[in-house]
């Protein structure tokens, strides 16, 4: 399975490494917002604290690109734009197909977000017959049966699976069947899929698993960690026991 984007070429024919593909969109979304605040022109920390990332990685990974910036300006923000736009396809609109329209799936259907970055919707399709004919956003539910025909009547590259797990391989396979090259899951299955069809995983689950592990260890920090001692006696502080002896000495001398 490839879950990972594919390396792609940059400015001056450049490879553009898989790890600073993934870190594009981050910087596109920080110029946008940068953009709309008035800003012409951004230095790589100015664009790194808007990005959240390190303004030394940003500079290389910018370079990747062939942009360098103007040493004492900075980097022309409409020209970034542009250029990782180009790097990342942004210059279509992609037409997407989005299976699965339970909660998630009209949520999904109803971002406004995937219109304002290149990205149209142009299908809906369940296997629910309560559901096939409904209109969500203003698209109509197909069946997923009619997903070969809808696919290349509108061009469909791209698939985004909203389904519950058990259904999630089918749903793939149809996808990939359908000439379908690039899916982004919100399934929480382990989709696979054959060479040349890349697959991005989104699992809500594992990132709030994530970040109950922080909780947790932040809840932690400054508990003096507990010993269990030898005999199965139970849990003691560490210094305890020496705490206890000493205390037993004083307590034998006072008795004396």
């Amino acid at each position: 399975m490839n879950d990972q984007p594919p390396t792609v070429r940059g400015g001056r024919d450049r490879a553009v490494p898989d790890a600073t593909v993934a870190r594009l969109p981050v910087y596109l979304r920080a110029l946008h917002r940068m953009a709309d605040e008035g800003h012409a022109t951004a230095s790589s920390e100015e664009l790194a604290a808007v990005a959240g990332v390190n303004s030394a990685k940003l500079r290389k990974d910018l370079s990747h690109l062939g942009s360098y910036g103007t040493r004492g300006v900075g980097y022309d923000v409409a020209m970034l734009v542009d250029q990782i736009s180009t790097t990342l396809g942004l210059t279509r609109c992609w037409s997407v197909a989005l299976v699965g329209i339970g909660n998630l799936g009209h949520a999904l259907a109803g971002y406004a977000g995937f219109a304002s970055r290149g990205f149209r919707i142009a299908a809906l399709l369940d296997r629910d017959p309560d559901r096939v004919g409904q209109l969500v956003n203003g698209i109509p539910v197909s069946h997923i049966d009619d997903l070969p025909a809808i696919a290349a009547e509108h061009g469909i590259s791209i698939g985004v699976i909203a389904t519950p797990a058990a259904a999630a391989q089918e749903v793939c396979d149809r996808l990939v069947a359908a000439g379908v090259t690039s899916i982004l899951n919100f399934a929480p299955h382990v989709l696979s899929v054959p060479a040349g069809v890349d697959v991005r995983k989104v699992d809500l689950s594992i990132e709030l698993q994530i970040l109950s592990f922080h909780e947790h260890r932040k809840a932690s920090i400054g508990t003096p960690s507990l010993t269990r001692l030898p005999g199965g006696r139970g849990d003691r502080r560490p210094g305890q026991d020496a705490q206890r002896r000493t205390t037993g000495t004083d307590e034998k001398a006072a008795n004396a």
